[in-house]
């Protein structure tokens, strides 16, 4: 039987993104990126809760009882979220872009607690690859990787020994994987892992406790699972062309969260920007806090 993906209630978003849950709140958080939002659902009272942010933040991470947000102009953070106060992030780092108009996008922890996102330009139909992928530790912020387009599908093994890269731009659409130190926070040994999708280009992922990784087939409405030795395990249907991010929540970690985007042609009435829930069958991993 087909597995059939529910919408989450009627938010729809620009730019639907980094969806985290925090077991804390048994709820999901995640950003709208051109609504310069982060949004709350609460599935045991099905609330949703919103706060305005001062610029496009691409991705956040837990941190203590607040949160990191990766932006525009560096990295943010903010203490708890209160439905009655605003959301004002404080600044932590600035990041030296290598063009204009650029901010940050996909990013999350390593299993050590280092956050680590990648930048892109703005304007995706230049190509420009001035996006590169950075790393935030207690010795500061620095550069592990340039020459990026459109830096996304950042995941980690379960024992954090390998990390996953892609670039969602159309003229590459790969996912690398690395060796990734988890001493000192370094990937080595790039190598592709997958080539290609079977339709629509990698965009946000996860990881679930088989080590399997479930990447988002944006333009396909699509979230493939590979195994870790790259192979096509199975793939689940959404009722929105642009997946942008897949993450795992729930009581048990088994609920799949998959974010999308609205582009500006979508017709009146269509899912295009909602976000969705799987029940795949499978547990995934809880996702780090930022000790940074």
């Amino acid at each position: 039987m087909p597995m059939t993906a529910e919408r989450i209630g009627t938010v729809l978003c620009g730019v639907g993104e980094s969806p985290v849950w925090r077991r804390a709140d048994q709820a999901y958080y995640w950003t709208d990126i051109p609504g310069k939002a982060l949004w709350r659902w609460t599935p045991a009272t099905g609330a949703f809760a919103q706060w305005a942010l001062p610029q496009m933040a691409g991705s956040i991470a837990m941190r203590g009882d607040g949160w990191l947000l990766a932006m525009e102009d560096g990295l943010y953070a903010c203490g708890a979220l209160c439905e009655d106060e605003p959301c004002i992030p404080r600044h932590l780092a600035a990041v030296a872009h290598a063009a204009p108009n650029m901010r940050f996008n996909d990013g999350r922890c390593d299993r050590q607690g280092r956050f680590l996102a990648g930048t892109m330009v703005m304007d995706m139909s230049v190509a420009d690859p001035a996006g590169a992928l950075y790393r935030l530790d207690d010795r500061g912020v620095s550069v592990l990787l340039d020459g990026l387009i459109v830096p996304n599908g950042l995941a980690f093994s379960p024992d954090g020994r390998t990390m996953y890269l892609s670039d969602s731009h159309p003229s590459r659409a790969t996912v690398w994987a690395f060796d990734y130190d988890t001493a000192t926070g370094e990937p080595r040994h790039r190598r592709v892992f997958i080539p290609a999708l079977p339709a629509g280009r990698p965009d946000g992922a996860a990881v679930d406790t088989d080590g399997c990784y479930w990447i988002c087939g944006n333009d396909a409405g699509k979230v493939y699972r590979y195994t870790p030795d790259g192979r096509l395990d199975r793939t689940l249907d959404v009722p929105a062309a642009k997946v942008a991010m897949c993450a795992f929540g729930g009581a048990g970690l088994d609920t799949l969260f998959v974010t999308s985007i609205r582009p500006a042609n979508a017709a009146p009435g269509s899912p295009d920007g909602a976000v969705f829930a799987l029940h795949p069958g499978v547990q995934g991993l809880e996702e780090p806090a930022s000790a940074g």
